[in-house]
């Protein structure tokens, strides 16, 4: 199964065909088009997280082959992988995540989120949105009922100087976007490997052969000329007049010196880049990281390939030492430049694995049970919330849902969950119906 497809057959460019592709995250100037303006991050004393990275394994990650092994349960349901010791006494891993297990001071895992929502597009919209669907939702639908949490990030927190608020690399999930706050809020998309040379983020960029001062002195020009165009347009509402502004907008970030150096990954050291891995995942996050340091609150990292409807152990063999290694690498890149206490880190997709393993060697949807990944923001290290049953079929000690996990982010940007928001007909909607964060993660 290739990695951008779950078991529906949808692919994370199919949002284009639904004609969504402006609003999701196209060319720059579309997306400067519907979103205007951003604000300035705004300064908010009870945060103590200045930024999200969310790390979305998209399809539902396996609870069994991460971090909720089962060593003691009968071999149909344990799986080929062999659990190993962290460093917190009696809890471990499964071997699959050998660097993450030396670093459990620095993480939390919540082992106890479940929900009702067994199919992909409704269990992705439940936990980036914090809402569980209205309707009956299809496993391959992209579906927007409320506004995601990068998508409120952003018209909470605002964009630093010369970039947008939220980014998503390399392309959005399906419920991550905006629904009733407006496109403006949409994810800016960074497509493409950033491990690939010559890699440049589309439409950011200059063209090639157009030097700075070229691009300058173009942009003058279609300034002088459209100033005298529009000076009396504008009086009668040209929107081609709006159009400029956005254009204006697209020149402003590729001039951005802020944006160039955020995107310009080449900056980093070798060794940086070796760290995390010479691979696509990794230097996402790597520049999931470069935007964080520049003061972008909210970047998603699309990971997709998670629906392991077959050959699961399989393919965990060939992906896992990568990502386990990279995400390893992040949280201790963030701790060594000290930005993970203001850097919160998270990894989840949106459900588990069924106990039993299939015909197939694989393990199907599973809403009764899932582990979730946090890491800095203020989150106390060292600690494991909730658990599941000896078989890993339900959480049974401290269930939590996923209110509680979208709380739980909000409370740490300094946003109140219980904020009641307005849709575009006036109507009031909670950001959160149970604004309940996860008490042992605000520290």
């Amino acid at each position: 199964m290739p990695a951008s497809k779950n078991c529906a057959g949808v692919g994370r460019r199919d949002c284009l065909r639904l004609g969504l592709g402006t609003l999701l995250g196209g060319g720059l100037v579309s997306a400067l088009r519907a979103r205007g303006v951003a604000a300035e991050v705004v300064n908010r004393p009870d945060a103590k997280a200045k930024a999200c990275i969310l790390i979305w394994q998209d399809g539902g990650p396996s609870h069994y082959e991460t971090f909720d092994p089962k060593p003691n349960a009968p071999s149909e349901l344990r799986g080929e992988f062999k659990p190993i010791a962290t460093t917190l006494p009696g809890v471990q891993f499964a071997e699959t995540l050998p660097r993450l297990a030396k670093i459990t001071d620095k993480l939390a895992v919540v082992r106890s989120i479940r929900h009702d929502q067994g199919n992909h597009g409704a269990g992705n919209h439940y936990m980036m949105t914090g809402a569980p669907p209205r309707i009956p939702v299809g496993c391959g639908a992209f579906v927007s009922f409320h506004p995601s949490m990068g998508s409120v990030a952003a018209a909470e927190r605002g964009a630093p100087a010369g970039l947008p608020p939220y980014f998503s690399l390399p392309s959005m999930s399906r419920s991550g976007g905006p629904n009733f706050l407006g496109a403006k809020y949409a994810p800016f998309v960074v497509g493409g490997d950033p491990n690939s040379p010559g890699f440049k983020v589309r439409d950011v960029a200059l063209p090639d052969g157009l030097s700075g001062e070229r691009f300058a002195g173009r942009s003058g020009v279609r300034s002088e000329v459209d100033h005298f165009k529009r000076t009396l347009d504008k009086a009668a509402g040209d929107p081609a007049a709006a159009l400029d502004e956005h254009y204006q907008q697209a020149y402003d970030l590729m001039a951005s010196k802020e944006a160039q150096a955020a995107f310009d990954i080449g900056r980093e050291p070798a060794r940086t880049r070796e760290r995390y891995g010479r691979n696509a995942f990794g230097q996402r996050l790597l520049m999931a990281r470069r935007l964080a340091e520049a003061g972008v609150p909210f970047v998603t990292v699309y990971d997709g390939g998670w629906d392991h409807h077959t050959k699961l152990f399989e393919d965990y063999k060939k992906r896992m030492p990568n990502w386990d290694n990279s995400v390893a690498t992040l949280v201790e890149d963030l701790h060594q430049r000290g930005m993970l206490d203001t850097t919160l880190v998270i990894a989840l997709g949106e459900f588990g694995r069924t106990p039993q393993i299939n015909k197939d060697a694989g393990r199907d949807h599973w809403a009764n049970a899932m582990s979730v990944l946090f890491a800095g923001g203020g989150t106390p290290g060292g600690q494991v919330v909730g658990a599941t049953d000896a078989k890993g079929f339900a959480a049974v000690e401290r269930v939590l849902s996923p209110e509680n996990f979208v709380s739980t982010v909000y409370a740490k940007l300094g946003i109140d969950p219980g904020k009641i928001l307005y849709n575009t007909q006036g109507r009031p909607a909670h950001l959160v119906s149970d604004p309940t964060p996860i008490r042992e993660l605000l520290g």
